[in-house]
């Protein structure tokens, strides 16, 4: 099929936002097994989402029962989660996706200065001069996003 006759799907229909969320769910819970993440359990719903582009979910700590332990963060970008701890007030999607930005902000700009973190990582270090873009593009987003009052109505 050509691209011209693809259909762009329609993500204001309920039905086709449900089933990338589930898409998404599938796609963190399989990423955080690879990192060899403990945890209880990836929330049925993202905590927060703009499909197709991005969603952040909530994971319950291993160590606390009912208590977020991660944020991981899915989408049109690189697959990523970071500790709750690591983020102040740690229980709010808005915080976690202006977290994970800065921290992507970080990265690139110490792999630039020629240090590559041994605790952190994005991606394949052959594709990091296509890739270095792109995360700066989405992180200058997400913090925009995170500052954007009318995005976080709900809150």
């Amino acid at each position: 099929m050509s691209a011209s006759n693809m259909t762009k799907e329609d993500y204001d229909n309920p039905e086709v936002e449900e089933r990338w969320c589930e898409q998404q769910r599938a796609i963190v819970t399989d990423y955080l097994h690879s990192q060899g993440v403990k945890h209880r359990g990836v929330g049925d719903w993202p905590a927060w989402h703009i499909a197709p582009y991005v969603s952040i979910w909530a994971i319950e700590s291993y160590k606390r029962p009912d208590w977020i332990g991660w944020w991981a963060i899915c989408g049109d970008l690189p697959t990523d989660y970071i500790s709750a701890s690591d983020i102040e007030p740690p229980q709010h999607p808005r915080k976690a996706l202006k977290a994970i930005a800065e921290r992507w902000l970080w990265y690139v700009g110490e792999t630039k200065k020629g240090n590559t973190p041994d605790h952190y990582g994005i991606g394949k270090p052959e594709s990091f001069e296509e890739l270095a873009p792109l995360l700066v593009k989405r992180a200058d987003l997400f913090i925009e996003w995170a500052q954007d009052e009318s995005l976080w109505e709900e809150e």
